[in-house]
């Protein structure tokens, strides 16, 4: 089961990039109305059968896990904020490749707290960002635009990690139904702060900017979104990374296809060596965490 969910996971959110690339470059819907309305559609769905089946359990929410799911909203809210305007600005592949070093920033982050990570995982963390300075070095010669977005990629990669490790924390003792409708709902009211204050509309759209809106919930909101935090019940978030990686590829091909996107060599290039640092970045990881618990059964052995 858990592999058709990462299947269907991987699907979705491959499909986000160009599914929004398309949605502002042919409508007048703007990026901040993306991130209101797919979140506030995704809460309303994620709410309705947990207040069918189980009206009590939303009021039943700690306060421990309250404030885990508020802080994965916050996050969230300003990585769609940094991502959707990334890709008005430089390539869907870049885009989505920078945006993906989300497993990177959990590994740097770790390193902040203390953590001593296994010489591979460094190897990784180097590789990775090697292809960062590839693409922003070729964005840079290209326009500033496309390095601009570049950076904003590169903050919503880091902003999801945050996303992905408070979300681990707080599907410990939570439903999905129940996190992802608290999460999505206030991540919703958080970005139409964000819209009121940036002037951009949340309405008012023509047709096809409302179909834009609905297939990007559809596919990456409530099948992307939602399998992943599914899955971070029974997975670690380095794991549920590793999987999201697939999403590098999956969006090159997608865009190239429906958008007719081509990239310069060196791009590619880089979106190469993002997606082997962080597969070795999150091998590493998890070849350390075996070796810990091996050794910590071994002393409670003794």
């Amino acid at each position: 089961m858990n592999l058709l969910i990462s299947a269907l996971g991987v699907l979705g959110v491959a499909s986000s990039g160009p599914l929004i690339a398309g949605t502002l470059g042919a409508t007048s819907v703007t990026a901040l109305a993306i991130a209101f309305w797919r979140n506030a559609i995704g809460a309303v769905v994620m709410a309705a059968p947990v207040a069918i089946r189980t009206p009590r359990q939303i009021g039943r929410v700690t306060r421990r896990e309250f404030g885990w799911s508020a802080f994965a909203a916050v996050a969230l809210a300003f990585h769609f904020a940094c991502f959707i305007t990334a890709l008005q600005l430089t390539s869907v592949a870049a885009a989505t490749a920078l945006v993906c070093l989300q497993s990177a920033w959990i590994a740097v982050f770790q390193l902040f707290r203390g953590t001593r990570h296994r010489w591979p995982v460094l190897v990784g963390l180097g590789t990775a960002f090697g292809g960062v300075v590839a693409i922003t070095g070729f964005d840079m010669g290209s326009s500033p635009e496309a390095l601009l977005g570049d950076v904003l990629a590169l903050a919503g990669g880091a902003l999801a990690g945050l996303y992905t490790l408070a979300g681990g924390k707080a599907r410990q003792t939570m439903g999905t139904g129940t996190y992802t409708a608290l999460c999505y709902g206030m991540c919703a009211a958080l970005v139409a702060v964000m819209a009121l204050v940036a002037g951009q509309p949340l309405s008012g759209f023509d047709a096809g900017g409302w179909l834009g809106i609905i297939a990007i919930t559809v596919c990456a909101q409530l099948v992307g979104h939602t399998a992943f935090n599914h899955l971070l019940a029974t997975m670690s978030p380095l794991v549920v990374s590793m999987i999201i990686l697939l999403e590098i590829p999956g969006a090159a091909i997608l865009a190239a296809v429906f958008l007719n996107e081509t990239l310069p060599g060196g791009t590619y290039a880089g979106l190469a060596l993002i997606l082997v640092g962080l597969a070795v970045v999150v091998i590493g990881q998890r070849r350390g965490r075996i070796e810990e618990d091996r050794r910590e059964a071994e002393l409670g052995a003794d």
